[in-house]
């Protein structure tokens, strides 16, 4: 006898589906739009279309749904397109960190700078390629942010509902914003402090991962001060243990999952709570090699290997295993203490076990 697999929480509901029917709908819209001002944009619609459409987990539209739903919401087509437009902020956080931090790839594929470069060799433009990259990929990013607000707006939920959503969305794209800032900064000082890898890990990924989608949610379905309290004491946890499992996958996981080469993270010289917790725990020599090697843009793979075998043996990495862990349990524990609806309840626990897994 054969045994479904369960469902993942994104597919609960046929959510992934149509998250992807909103932004394809959106985006055709767009490419209409773009390609009557002139078609030069093409491209640029295409590589939006890519980005947003070919890949990504949903998470946080899936967060913002089901927080929705477990504040007694009704479901409908409005609401998950509305809430679709967090794939748009995902997609120009992205898009702006891989140029910041010069990345390759995303996804398996080239980052957007790296695209756009390519397009004016290719095509044997004037002027300097990666010049040309690096300002399309800014503007792409820009654009997407734009999209973001664009979607919210006109997915047909009324002036009211809205109104009361707004103010976690503007809040959300601000933290999310200066985070950037702080990781570009921190890159900059050599900060390899654990307060201030915290600190980066909340606000450039954390909170408008898990916390602000579901407060989100909650808005709109005009949740109770109890519910939206509940939501925080499980989003923030869970947004860290949820970076922190990021973390370890931008130096030890396979390129095949992450879709980045390995090691990726100690050439862009992240300071991530992973890195500080080694600095804190290895020898003189062991600070030396990170100090050396970290944010080595040349670093090779036996380079990596020596940063990891650091990592592990310092004890860093059972450190933010177990703190992942004890993050995930803290944060199911807040949503044990205020009551939803069951199926939701459910979604939110399996969301919380999805987003903090290993890969393997």
């Amino acid at each position: 006898m054969t045994h479904a697999a369960p469902v993942s929480p994104v597919d609960r509901a046929g959510l992934r589906q149509r998250v992807d029917k909103a932004l394809t709908g959106f985006l055709a819209n767009q490419r209409g739009w773009l390609t009557r001002v002139d078609e030069a944009l093409v491209p640029v619609a295409e590589a939006v279309e890519a980005f947003v459409l070919r890949g990504g987990k949903r998470l946080r539209p899936a967060f913002a749904y089901w927080g929705y739903r477990g504040a007694g919401g009704v479901d409908s087509e409005q609401v998950v397109a509305t809430l679709s437009a967090l794939e748009f902020v995902q997609a120009s956080a992205l898009i702006h960190d891989d140029l910041m931090d010069r990345s390759d790839t995303r996804r398996g594929e080239p980052a957007v700078h790296r695209r756009f470069a390519l397009r004016h060799r290719d095509a044997g433009w004037t002027g300097d390629a990666e010049g040309f990259g690096d300002a399309a990929a800014i503007l792409l990013g820009d654009l997407c942010l734009v999209w973001s607000d664009e979607m919210l707006h006109g997915a047909g939920l009324d002036a009211r509902t809205l109104a009361r959503a707004r103010p976690v969305f503007d809040e959300m794209r601000t933290e999310v914003t200066v985070g950037q800032y702080l990781d570009v900064l921190t890159q900059a000082t050599g900060d390899t402090s654990l307060e201030r890898a915290g600190k980066v890990a909340r606000y450039k990924s954390a909170k408008y991962t898990v916390e602000r989608p579901l407060l989100l949610g909650a808005a709109l379905a005009g949740a109770t001060t109890e519910v939206e309290a509940a939501y925080s004491a499980y989003g923030l946890p869970l947004g860290e243990a949820f970076q922190l499992r990021d973390d370890v996958l931008g130096v030890f996981g396979d390129p095949a999952q992450t879709g980045k080469p390995a090691g990726d993270d100690l050439r862009e010289g992240k300071r991530t709570y992973l890195v500080a917790a080694a600095v804190a725990g290895t020898d003189d020599a062991g600070r030396t090699l990170v100090e050396q090697h970290l944010g080595d843009p040349e670093l090779d793979e036996a380079g990596v290997a020596r940063l990891r075998e650091v990592i592990t043996v310092s004890g860093a990495l059972a450190r933010t295993e177990e703190r992942i862990a004890a993050l995930t349990e803290t944060a199911l524990a807040a949503l044990a203490t205020v009551d939803l609806e069951t199926e939701a309840r459910q979604a939110l626990v399996d969301l919380a076990i999805a987003a903090t897994r290993r890969a393997d």
